[in-house]
């Protein structure tokens, strides 16, 4: 019993030294990681040089695994400074901080995994805490609220563009048929998905009258469709917009969760004090 005290002031002071930046100890420690970050993910991408890789891969790997061990060990500690590990092991940043260290011993299984490494990029989000950029977290806060309004019916509209391609498919297939390259259903609908995007990679095409007056509906309906989502988002996030608080910088000691409001007491995720 008389241990439980000092371990509560060991994870307090461990929690502020990750977790805040408004202590010297805290900014000095999210500037060294963003720094190791940047030079992990450098790493990454000049490993992926065939030319590079045969010269320097011994000294390559061995900064890739030393980078492994001190997120592993920053992980580790995470976990440990928050009251509640399972809650930010499944939170967005626990999820990718997880993502940073896997692909490292899942490539001593399957190689080549470990170049997907480059996640790692995702937690230079944290420079926004780090700078203490509020207002960058008082917009972020206001898209994620908006995209999350509009999910439902960008998920609908996704829906019946899936459908639409599918429908659309099927007939150029049996327009075009396998002499024009539309061989089977999956790859006519393939092509009404790369039209209908306006991307247009040219492997194939309609050479039916039918076909390409098909094919040129199809690209107008495209540039249409292109702007139906983002109609949604605007709509949602001019909503978020009027209804946004200031966010702080502070971190949940139980959750580690961001983007609470100024003036917060509690935690909006899990209720703790702040």
């Amino acid at each position: 019993m008389p241990q439980l005290p000092a371990q509560r002031s060991w994870q307090k002071r461990l929690h502020e030294i990750i977790y805040e930046a408004d202590t010297p100890a805290g900014k000095y420690f999210d500037i060294g990681l963003i720094m190791t970050i940047v030079a992990s993910v450098i790493v990454v991408m000049i490993d992926s040089v065939a030319s590079i890789n045969a010269e320097y891969g011994l000294l390559l790997l061995s900064l890739e695994w030393l980078f492994t061990v001190i997120f592993t060990i920053e992980y580790i500690f995470r976990l440990l400074c928050v009251k509640s590990p399972w809650l930010y092991a499944r939170s967005f940043f626990g999820v990718v901080d997880l993502l940073a260290i896997l692909p490292s011993f899942i490539g001593l299984f399957f190689p080549g995994t470990q170049y997907l490494l480059s996640v790692r990029i995702l937690r230079l989000l944290r420079i926004f805490r780090v700078l203490k950029l509020a207002n960058y977290l008082t917009e972020a806060q206001t898209l994620r609220q908006a995209l999350r309004a509009s999910s439902r019916k960008i998920s609908v509209f996704l829906l019946a563009v899936f459908a639409m391609v599918v429908i659309l498919g099927s007939i150029m297939y049996l327009i075009e048929g396998p002499e024009h390259g539309f061989t089977n259903i999956p790859i006519s609908v393939y092509w009404a998905i790369v039209t209908l995007t306006t991307v247009g990679y040219g492997d194939i095409a309609p050479m039916t009258a039918l076909g390409k007056i098909i094919a040129s509906l199809i690209m107008i309906i495209g540039y249409g469709i292109i702007a139906v989502p983002t109609g949604i988002v605007t709509v949602e996030l001019s909503q978020a917009q009027k209804k946004r608080q200031k966010v702080s910088t502070q971190a949940c000691p139980n959750c580690s969760s961001e983007g609470h409001d100024t003036d917060a007491v509690y935690c909006k995720y899990c209720g703790h004090k702040l």
